[in-house]
């Protein structure tokens, strides 16, 4: 059964999640310091509570300072903002899609591999 469909994160939304993915379940301050010094304390405060509420991520209030952790792994939400992109910007067609994306720079020899096996393991088995 698919998973919900949550709501896209923003850009500083997406930012709190690479935190939460990289260092996993974490409070407001460690997220916050993760961040950076022009990030306050109550802004990621602010912006876990609305998050919460989104259900981008899930609050543990067990304890006596909360702990915060995505409600998706890193590759579902990918896959969630690729698939919104695809469908609103090149009409649900996913050869556009990687066609502009391998446009835009030239990829490197590991990543053409990498691609090369995707490809091949798609493709229906030839007897």
């Amino acid at each position: 059964m698919p998973r919900p469909t949550l709501p896209r994160p923003t850009d500083g939304e997406l930012s709190i999640l690479r935190v939460l993915w990289r260092l996993g379940p974490s409070n407001v301050r460690r997220v916050a310091t993760e961040i950076g010094p022009d990030t306050g304390y109550t802004t990621v405060l602010k912006q876990l509570q609305i998050m919460t509420e989104k259900r981008l991520v899930r609050r543990d209030d067990r304890e006596r300072t909360h702990v915060f952790a995505a409600a998706l792994r890193e590759e579902e939400t990918q896959r969630q903002l690729l698939d919104d992109l695809m469908e609103r910007a090149f009409a649900g067609s996913a050869q556009q899609l990687v066609m502009r994306a391998l446009s835009g720079r030239k990829p490197t020899a590991a990543e053409l591999a990498e691609l090369r096996g995707l490809i091949d393991s798609l493709e229906p088995k030839r007897k």
